[in-house]
């Protein structure tokens, strides 16, 4: 939830800390002055002030990497800004996915989650994920139940490692489309294991 923002501490600018909406990696950092948030709330792309030009500039005007919105939240003390964003490319100028660095395999799940919504959405014709949905959750959940028993075999092998998480893909994923399948997110098992650490 985005408060009435106090430009008044840093002579009219406020830092603005741009994360993934999908994975959570923060991306990049900018600057805002009321007129680029004001932008950035009705265009639904990110706009900066930048310091050295003295104006503002939206990212991705240049690259075509744009930063679409998805989310924006003020801190405690209204000074700060984090804009969750759906990035249509990468956010350095390095070429990188994040002015920090590369995509770190941490928060994959969720990308896959939506790479999955996405094939089933499209209808796409060669995509395995698609063909799989379109059989119907006994075949999904079947499907689901082999790669478990699959995992725990390899688990009971010595000097398996690589083949042991080979397999633990392949159960996540056929867990991420039987999530789907049943209208579920993975958010949504997150949200009973945290509710659980909660109780306890």
């Amino acid at each position: 939830m985005m408060n009435k923002i106090d430009f008044s501490k840093m002579s009219g600018l406020v830092p603005a800390i741009i994360q993934d909406n999908c994975t959570l990696q923060v991306l990049m950092v900018g600057f805002m002055d009321e007129e680029a948030l004001n932008r950035t709330i009705n265009e639904g792309k990110v706009s900066f002030y930048s310091r050295s030009r003295k104006k503002q500039w939206t990212k991705g005007e240049t690259s075509g990497n744009f930063l679409y919105v998805e989310e924006i939240l003020s801190d405690c003390d209204n000074d700060a800004l984090l804009i969750k964003v759906k990035p249509a490319g990468p956010v350095c100028h390095l070429g990188t996915t994040s002015c920090f660095g590369n995509a770190s395999a941490k928060g994959f799940l969720y990308r896959l989650e939506e790479i999955i919504n996405q094939r089933i959405y499209e209808n796409a014709e060669n995509s395995y994920t698609n063909k799989l949905y379109k059989e119907g959750i006994n075949k999904i959940a079947q499907k689901t139940g082999e790669e478990a028993v699959e995992l725990v075999i390899e688990a009971m092998r010595e000097n398996s490692d690589e083949e042991f998480c080979n397999e633990a893909a392949d159960l996540l994923y056929h867990f991420l489309l039987l999530l789907r399948t049943k209208g579920h997110k993975l958010e949504d098992i997150e949200d009973v294991l945290a509710k659980r650490h909660k109780n306890k």
